[in-house]
């Protein structure tokens, strides 16, 4: 009779089996999805990155040794990274159409991007005087970098490098909606398509050409503006969520696509980093600076554009906000 009397909250026996289970039962059913998520999810990055990596073969750029500069220690978050478009002539060597350094702070979430006029005429280490795009044909990369820091005293970190020939992929695979351009004129000539005024969406060989075009009055100096602008508009592509699901295939494309000195997971660490940081601003400018330069001729070197040093390397360092060898 007292026992069962007793109120079920002066009941202090043990927690009948049943919730137990019933709780086990909802715990391993949660671990098992996570667990079968994450494979999933890894299989597909998998083969999504084979597939990419299958895309470049026989696409591989052998740039010549590399060793780059030690990260400041007064100033880790700043990476310098040399990035290279290069032409192959047929003869299996290349010259640089494209020059630009890359100078990403990651505390600051600032991306400043530094185009150089492929033809300054460049004091290049252990060779006469050359055009700087002649840099990287006499010697790689290395020689290319060597020029650049000499020259101006930016320090260069890492490197990647594009063939031309890869570029209109690597867009394709990553962006297969194309990337949004504003086309200011009509552009044909020796770029390979037509290009008509207005806003549109570019595939891969179309935002090359779009790169490349320089048959009007601006010349090399509109070309330059126009790849930066390139570079604006894929970072910006880049930040979309939906970019989520390509970059397994993309960094697979990358990977071989593109010669760099980082590994396949730095590459995408970098990738994700700059896709969760969407504040990162991009700011630019060009080398020569408006009244720094004049155009000479050299009969081993052709038609170059001579600086006043003094006056692009003060205006580097002002942009780069920091002090330059």
């Amino acid at each position: 009779m007292e026992e069962s009397n007793l109120r079920e909250d002066q009941y202090e026996g043990p927690v009948p089996k049943r919730r137990r289970r019933k709780k086990l039962r909802i715990g391993r059913v949660f671990t098992t999805f996570l667990f079968l998520s994450f494979m999933i999810i890894g299989f597909y990055s998998y083969f999504q990155y084979q597939a990419g990596r299958s895309m470049a073969k026989g696409q591989e750029i052998d740039p010549g040794p590399f060793q780059g500069d030690v990260v400041d220690p007064k100033d880790p978050s700043v990476e310098n990274y040399l990035l290279l478009g290069v032409d192959d002539d047929g003869s299996g060597k290349s010259r640089t159409d494209t020059i630009m350094v890359l100078s990403w702070d990651k505390n600051a979430g600032e991306i400043r991007l530094i185009s150089f006029m492929r033809d300054i005429y460049a004091q290049i280490p252990g060779y006469k005087s050359y055009k700087l795009n002649t840099a990287y044909y006499l010697n790689g990369v290395q020689t290319a970098k060597d020029t650049i820091t000499g020259m101006f005293g930016i320090p260069i970190h890492h490197y990647a490098i594009v063939n031309f020939d890869n570029f209109e992929s690597i867009i394709d695979t990553a962006f297969p909606n194309g990337i949004e351009i504003e086309v200011q004129k009509e552009m044909s000539e020796k770029i390979g398509v037509t290009l008509m005024p207005g806003v549109q969406r570019l595939n891969g060989k179309e935002l090359l050409g779009f790169a490349r075009f320089r048959a009007d009055a601006e010349g090399d100096f509109g070309r330059v503006a126009r790849q930066q602008e390139v570079l604006k508009a894929i970072k910006e592509e880049a930040l979309s969520p939906k970019m989520l699901l390509h970059l397994p295939k993309l960094a697979g494309a990358l990977d071989g696509f593109i010669e760099t000195d980082l590994t396949a997971k730095d590459e995408l660490q970098k990738a994700f980093t700059l896709l969760i940081n969407k504040g990162v601003e991009m700011k630019t400018m060009t080398i020569p600076i408006e009244g720094s330069y004049q155009f000479a001729n050299y009969s081993h070197a052709g038609a170059v554009i001579e600086l006043d040093l003094d006056k692009n390397k003060k205006a580097l360092s002002e942009f780069l906000n920091r002090s330059l060898d």
